[in-house]
């Protein structure tokens, strides 16, 4: 049992590696759409260009969404509106008739005119013929109308014969002008005001079922494919009918859910292609990141954020596949680049699109833009830490969207006519959203401990507020760790390593020195030494002390790990050898082990370069009468013991890259002591 638990604690980096390559790829595969994927690619009015197509089974031909669309407007045009009548208004409008009338009219007025009360009378008849409406409503003249007393159907007509609210008038102008008798217009008319009421009101109901069913009859096919008929052959042109029959059986590829006698074997293949893409990123990490690889929780980030992407992705096709490109698939190369370099942003992009490609429509277009943008992610965004190179590479990143789909569109039409510039304003929305990578990276930073080159920049302002106490507490460390900054950024930039990281490295790999400052030569400013009061092993004790009082005060103060690694290794496991020497002097049995620095030593080339500018600088303020060769000889006994100490034996560092590291250091103590180039005589 022991045995199982000691192996299990020796390979837990690698089982957790499997365990969250395995978690992805199931997280991934459940995510995509569990419906089937029609293998050809086709465009209307190009040649077929696969092989001769049969039906692999039977299916039905699917009208188009705007043969479907037709027949909608026709069939609710045919569809019967449903109005309510009540039979009772038109019998009391007439008695209101009635009595207005006697009391409107003077009997001299009647005695000239007997037939006038016929004419109202009439004209109501004519009001009330099929009935007058509540509202005003938009229906076509021709709309079959059909009258319901209590339920039961009253009359049929059309909506022209129903009368409007306010549609009398003209009735009654009519029958007046008719008989000749249009001086009693304002009479009749101030009558017929107050008495015409509405008797017909709309029935939703009846009407709203009425055209559910006229719409349920309209059916979605026209015609069906049997199995084994030829549908195109290859080189036949893609329009027309063949054109429709092809859309139907893509539709119905993609319409099929996995049922289970298939389930099984296509969610397999699934995950062997998903598998296979994250085991080429693990490959990838392994042989040329090999320092990200032992990193769980850097493969961990690297693995969470393609997921994300995929998540987005797909959450946006399930909603509305036309929105795809809303997606900012940018932001993913972005921010791997921003925490790692650029060919990893980039290989990580790649794997991403090429999954992406079993999901969305149009992949191979997809595929295409996606990639021509993650390159040019790649290539234009560089110190990402500076807001105006962010917007100007978006802008950069929305343009080369909008020419690639431009061309892609004038290929597959032909023509720019049907051309949507709303598809521009999603590619716009996209380069905004990818202006979220700033605050995404603050939040990974927190999440997963990286360090980005914009914490980086912030850290490296000399007005922070532990770079303002090294200053205020050992004055003389704190001008040290900038020389020594200058330095290593210098030889940074010589051999290509991370130059913003070795620089904040080096103004911080001696914050310990706050805790005892007097007790390091740099700050003891009145001649005074403590170290004449204490042992050799006190002494060598508080000076090795100050590595660990610098991972304290790093931590306390929340400083990346990335950072602290600089203040564990500047000094590796090297000698305190003036005290070690000391010692020896007093007892010949003196272990030198007692007086190393506990470690670790540098594991990377800014932890090394550190560790060699932070030597030279602190024993360049021994020379004395410095010439150039007494330079050159310093500098390479400094570096030359270190090599021969094996302190670089864990970093990733060349020969050649040393000696140009030395070459730099040389070059820059010889300004800083203002020295000219020696000539022979």
């Amino acid at each position: 049992m022991s045995d199982l638990i000691n192996k299990w604690y020796r390979n837990h980096a690698l089982l957790y590696k499997v365990l969250l390559f395995l978690s992805t790829t199931f997280l991934i595969v459940y995510l995509f759409p569990k419906s089937g994927k029609f293998r050809y690619d086709f465009d209307k009015g190009k040649p077929w260009q696969s092989e001769s197509l049969l039906a692999p089974f039977d299916f039905a031909i699917k009208k188009s969404a705007e043969e479907i669309r037709e027949e909608q407007i026709e069939a609710s045009s045919k569809s019967p509106v449903y109005f309510d009548i009540d039979t009772s208004v038109k019998s009391s409008v007439l008695n209101e008739y009635s009595e207005r009338f006697r009391t409107s009219f003077p009997d001299s007025v009647l005695k000239e005119n007997p037939q006038l009360y016929r004419i109202g009378e009439v004209a109501i008849n004519e009001i009330y013929g099929f009935g007058v409406l509540d509202e005003d409503y938009e229906y076509a003249d021709t709309k079959n109308v059909i009258l319901l007393d209590q339920q039961t159907q009253h009359a049929e007509t059309q909506f022209s014969k129903l009368t409007k609210i306010d549609g009398f008038r003209s009735i009654v102008e009519s029958h007046l002008e008719t008989h000749d008798v249009s001086d009693f217009d304002t009479t009749f008319i101030s009558i017929f005001f107050n008495i015409i009421r509405p008797n017909l009101s709309l029935n939703t109901s009846f009407t709203q079922n009425a055209l559910n069913e006229r719409l349920n009859e309209i059916s979605e096919v026209r015609g069906s494919i049997e199995r084994g008929t030829l549908i195109i052959s290859k080189g036949e042109i893609v329009e027309g009918n063949k054109y429709d029959v092809l859309k139907s059986l893509e539709a119905e590829y993609e319409s099929q859910l996995w049922d289970e006698s298939n389930y099984n074997l296509i969610v397999f293949a699934y995950a062997l292609l998903v598998a296979l893409a994250l085991l080429m990123l693990l490959l990838f990490l392994r042989k040329y990141r090999i320092e990200v690889f032992l990193d769980n929780t850097k493969v961990t980030f690297i693995f969470f954020n393609i997921l994300l992407m995929i998540l987005l992705t797909t959450l946006v096709i399930k909603y509305n596949s036309q929105y795809v490109y809303v997606v900012p698939l940018c932001i993913l190369p972005l921010v791997l680049k921003a925490f790692f370099d650029a060919r990893l942003g980039l290989f990580a992009h790649v794997l991403t699109v090429l999954l992406l490609g079993f999901i969305v429509p149009n992949s191979y277009e997809y595929m295409f833009l996606q990639i021509i943008a993650g390159i040019v992610t790649i290539l234009t965004v560089s110190e990402l830490y500076k807001r105006a190179n962010l917007f100007i590479s978006v802008g950069q990143i929305t343009l080369i969207y909008i020419i690639a789909y431009f061309a892609f569109f004038v290929i597959q039409e032909g023509d720019i006519t049907n051309l949507n510039p709303t598809t521009f304003g999603l590619f716009v929305l996209c380069g905004l959203a990818t202006l979220f990578v700033q605050p995404l990276i603050y939040i990974y930073e927190k999440l997963f401990g990286l360090v980005s080159d914009v914490s980086l920049l912030e850290l490296s302002d000399t007005n922070t507020k532990l770079l303002k106490e090294l200053s205020n507490k050992a004055p003389g460390t704190f001008h040290h760790s900038l020389n020594v900054a200058n330095l290593a950024e210098a030889s940074a930039n010589e051999i290509g390593a991370n130059a913003m990281l070795i620089r904040v490295g080096a103004l911080y790999h001696d914050i310990g020195k706050m805790k005892n400052p007097t007790y390091f030569t740099e700050n003891q400013a009145t001649g005074i030494n403590p170290h004449d009061e204490l042992s050799s092993r006190e002494s060598t004790r508080i000076i090795i002390d100050h590595v660990l009082d610098g991972i304290e005060i790093a931590k306390k103060n929340n400083l990346p790990d990335r950072v602290i690694d600089f203040i564990r290794t500047h000094h590796g496991t090297s000698l305190v050898y003036y005290f070690y020497r000391k010692e020896k002097d007093l007892n010949s049995e003196t272990k030198d082990s007692d007086f190393r620095y506990p470690g670790p030593q540098p594991f990377s080339k800014e932890t090394a370069i550190l560790m060699m500018c932070d030597s030279v600088e602190a024993a360049s303020k021994s020379l004395k009468e410095p010439t150039t060769t007494k330079i050159d000889k310093f500098v390479e006994s400094i570096v030359t013991k270190q090599m021969e100490d094996g302190q670089f034996l864990n970093a990733n560092i060349t020969f050649k890259e040393i000696q140009s590291i030395k070459k730099v250091l040389k070059s820059k103590l010889a300004n800083i002591f203002h020295l000219r180039i020696e000539y022979p005589e």
